[in-house]
């Protein structure tokens, strides 16, 4: 899988955002799964340094991603900067208690790995959380900094993809993994990912329907049924004619929705609510509801923890009330 870049506080990507929920999902999945048969999927603190190559890449760095971040290592032997940095990142992971898992990845025997990630110098630290890679730092940084990041990468984890990290117990066995679960909808929602990617909106849009029919609060069905709904109104959109209509008639409830769609889908979160309820602000009785149920769909694309959904719905009290 070719790895790609996540900005911890740039504009949504919807992939980022689906690959959140999905997380959060399985992470607490996996906890409760684990609290059921009576244990905790504890590692021992060895187990919280691997080694990986280009084999065990999925298994061990992207499936992993999925409950801990993953903090990757590009290191060689002859590189002695990598002989300063890599026994700090071996001893901060020990420190954190199992709130991110190391990766060292061997540049000389990972040659693939290391142009995929596009590392031109090591050492170099990239982590990957929920699937999504993005770049830490280059060379030998001081520890100090090492744990500002850190404490970023881990804060981020938790707050925007519900990943506390593993259980570490000390008299674990050692390769101890937690109790992995098939979900109810899995199957469901694999159709869902596949008619995604195959570019059939339509039946991803009915099979996240199906789930929410015996769940109305399934937050991945939701988040991917809000998803593919969006793509499916923006499909044939001409973005320059909207983006016209939209600046000429400011009035216009139904430009105004279209081109805040547009917003979103390009990445420009802010934008889609602000023009909304500004909206919100120019408009009365039925057409102002109509802006109203748009901008509370668009909140569920993005996630209710999202400060910029937080931030927006305060707004959005003060344009109503």
């Amino acid at each position: 899988m070719q790895p790609r870049n996540m900005s911890m506080s740039g504009v949504v990507d919807l992939a980022a955002v689906k690959a959140a929920q999905e997380a959060k999902a399985k992470a607490e999945q996996t906890r409760t799964e684990a609290a059921r048969h009576g244990g905790t999927g504890a590692v021992t603190p060895a187990d919280l340094v691997i080694d990986v190559d280009e084999a065990g890449f999925e298994r061990d760095v992207l499936q992993r991603s999925a409950e801990v971040p993953v903090v990757i290592d590009f290191w060689a032997e002859w590189c002695q900067p990598c002989k300063q940095l890599s026994p700090v990142l071996e001893r901060l992971a020990v420190e954190y208690n199992g709130r991110f898992l190391l990766a060292k990845i061997d540049v000389d025997a990972n040659q693939m790995l290391m142009q995929q990630f596009g590392i031109q110098g090591i050492p170099a630290v990239f982590a990957v959380v929920a699937g999504q890679a993005l770049p830490l730092f280059q060379g030998a940084a001081p520890e100090q900094q090492i744990r500002q990041t850190l404490d970023q990468l881990v804060q981020v984890a938790e707050e925007r993809f519900g990943l506390t990290g593993l259980s570490v117990d000390p008299d674990a066995q050692p390769g101890g993994t937690a109790v992995e679960q098939t979900g109810p909808y899995d199957a469901a929602l694999n159709a869902a990912a596949q008619a995604l990617d195959a570019g059939d909106l339509g039946g991803a849009i009915q099979a996240y329907k199906n789930v929410l029919a015996d769940d109305p609060g399934h937050p991945e069905a939701k988040l991917g049924l809000a998803q593919a709904e969006l793509l499916q109104r923006v499909q044939g959109f001409d973005p320059q004619k909207v983006r016209q209509e939209a600046a000429g008639k400011p009035k216009d409830v139904d430009a105004q929705i279209a081109a805040a769609d547009l917003d979103l889908v390009g990445g420009h979160v802010e934008d889609a609510f602000g023009r909304l309820i500004e909206t919100v602000q120019r408009t009365a009785g039925d057409d102002r509801d109509t802006v109203r149920r748009r901008l509370l769909e668009l909140f569920e694309v993005v996630g209710p923890e999202d400060p910029r959904v937080v931030g927006a719905r305060r707004a959005l009290a003060r344009a109503l009330f």
